[in-house]
């Protein structure tokens, strides 16, 4: 097989391709929109605006009213109040495919990532109407949404155990293994399949597809699901069955079934973290996906700026004989609270504490070139998303939620959950220049609006700073904005966030969080 080594100039060139198209589509209709008239609800003003569809970039006031952009205009807008958006960039606000952190705390600190949508769709949650009941009640600073987890329905139809609508639930299933490891009987299988369109009923966003911590489940049952996702005209969102650079049961061939099933149903399957899944196999893991998408397959992926990923101890990915799998040289690349393990360790916990969250660092790109480059090719794959895979936060095995700030000392969540976007734009865009910054944005932006929007028509709205468009908005220093996250000390926010505005109202303003703002909506289908 031809090895792919996609260059820098190789990835940007067919990147740009893809975004020139999206750009050339959308600007004129886009640029037709006429100003409403004024007074505003809210102006920000003199920022530098940057809409990632069409590619405009200059320096403009935003004029909002009814939670909507207004106007952009050269001249002053009158508004009720304002915010200065001066020697900033001021863009559509960042939406985030994969966000398990659906707490209100989590919220908060992926506001000051730049933040205003963040949805749990990789592994998504059961019942779907419990978890919006649940959020809606206690309010969120920004929007939210779940895609269907079947994961939670094979649990409860495998165990004997009714799943709750939280990821606490699905954490305390890790002690459990035949959810994880045993074919479904044909009614099994039926059961599972009715629970997850139950769910797509109540307006999930999609199924969620965690494949990577049940591998034993069957080829037809995935087969099952895709066709599901097929005929309500969803995405599905996997978590591939393998992870592993040496076959067989690698991650390319986990792929390959997924392709297969895309031309085989016409759903459209979404990829994520295609670094972490791929690993160092993945210069022919996307090959394999271009290969795909260039012959019109319905496929999408996300992936994360980060060589380490972060799920519970329990999982069979480090099971059995998981190094050689990994890539990996000794059990110390796998930390728990930032402190390297052993393999006794890891097994102590899996026996003990199965849920507990850890860090497996399957790349090192800050200190080796070659980690870097192939860090590079999912990060820049062509029309990829940023998606984070943002972790709930954490001390020690109890959850941090509720209205809770700051964050208390000894919270612990993968850095991803606090500064990925940050580190994106901080170091592909201002600091390597890897990609042009309106092509940065359209990443963490248009982009993952586009994967969803047929299936969930508000995304329409989303993702663009255009009149009409949503005012979900982030306001921030491109010198500045940087992440200060680490693995050992991972709740340090973005710095160089100046404003957020979410439906037109702000959360954060002049770098200061604004406790009482619940401004979030729901991002939920028509079931």
């Amino acid at each position: 097989m031809t090895n792919l080594d996609l260059s820098r100039r190789d990835l940007l060139v067919l990147g740009a391709v893809g975004i020139a198209t999206i750009r050339a589509a959308n600007a004129q209709d886009a640029m037709m929109r006429p100003n409403e008239e004024g007074p505003y609800d809210l102006v920000i003003t003199d920022g530098r605006v940057i809409d990632p569809e069409t590619g405009f970039d200059a320096v403009r006031n935003v004029g909002i009213k009814g939670g909507r952009i207004a106007a952009i205009s050269e001249d002053p807008l009158s508004g009720a109040a304002n915010l200065s958006g001066e020697g900033m960039v001021v863009a559509p606000g960042f939406i985030d495919l994969h966000a398990h952190g659906q707490q209100l705390p989590a919220a908060w600190v992926q506001a000051f990532d730049g933040v205003t949508t963040a949805l749990e769709l990789e592994s998504g949650l059961l019942p779907i109407g419990r978890y919006y009941d649940g959020v809606a009640a206690e309010g969120r600073p920004i929007n939210y949404g779940s895609s269907v987890a079947w994961t939670y329905a094979r649990i409860a139809e495998k165990e004997g155990i009714e799943p709750d609508g939280t990821l606490t639930w699905f954490q305390q299933a890790f002690s459990l293994s035949n959810w994880q490891n045993t074919l479904a009987t044909p009614e099994e299988q039926e059961r599972i399949i009715d629970r997850v369109e139950a769910g797509l009923r109540e307006g999930g966003i999609g199924i969620g597809i965690n494949a990577g911590y049940a591998p034993g489940y069957g080829r037809k049952e995935y087969y099952a699901l895709a066709k599901l996702a097929a005929k309500h005209n969803v995405p599905t969102f996997t978590h591939v069955r393998y992870l592993s650079v040496i076959e067989p049961l690698s991650a390319f061939e986990a792929l390959e079934e997924l392709v297969a099933l895309s031309a085989a149903t016409g759903a459209h399957m979404h990829v994520c973290h295609l670094g972490s899944s791929a690993g160092r196999d993945v210069d022919a893991c996307a090959e394999l996906l271009l290969g795909a998408q260039s012959r019109g397959l319905p496929i999408s992926v996300e992936s994360y700026p980060y060589g380490a990923g972060s799920s519970a101890v329990g999982a069979e990915i480090y099971r059995g004989d998981w190094l050689p799998r990994w890539g990996a040289q000794d059990a110390s690349s796998l930390e728990l609270n930032g402190v390297p393990l052993t393999q006794a360790k890891i097994e102590e916990l899996q026996a003990s504490e199965p849920g507990a969250v850890v860090v497996m660092h399957f790349l090192r790109p800050d200190e080796d070139p070659e980690d870097q480059r192939l860090l590079d090719v999912s990060v820049l794959y062509p029309d990829a998303a940023i998606a984070s895979d943002a972790m709930p936060w954490t001390i020690g095995p109890e959850l941090i939620e509720g209205d809770v700030w700051p964050l208390p000392e000894g919270a612990f969540a993968h850095p991803r959950s606090t500064g990925c976007y940050a580190r994106f734009i901080s170091r592909w865009a201002r600091e390597r220049q890897a990609l042009p910054l309106s092509d940065a944005l359209a990443k963490c932006s248009l982009i993952p609006a586009r994967i969803l929007q047929e299936s969930t028509p508000q995304m329409r709205t989303k993702g663009r700073l255009q009149v009409g468009a949503d005012a979900d908005i982030v306001v921030f220093d491109l010198d500045t904005f940087t992440d200060t996250a680490t693995f050992v000390a991972p709740a340090g926010l973005s710095t160089g966030l100046r404003h957020l505005v979410v439906n037109g109202t702000p959360v954060i303003e002049d770098g200061t969080r604004l406790g009482d703002a619940r401004p979030g909506r729901p991002v939920r289908r028509r079931g």
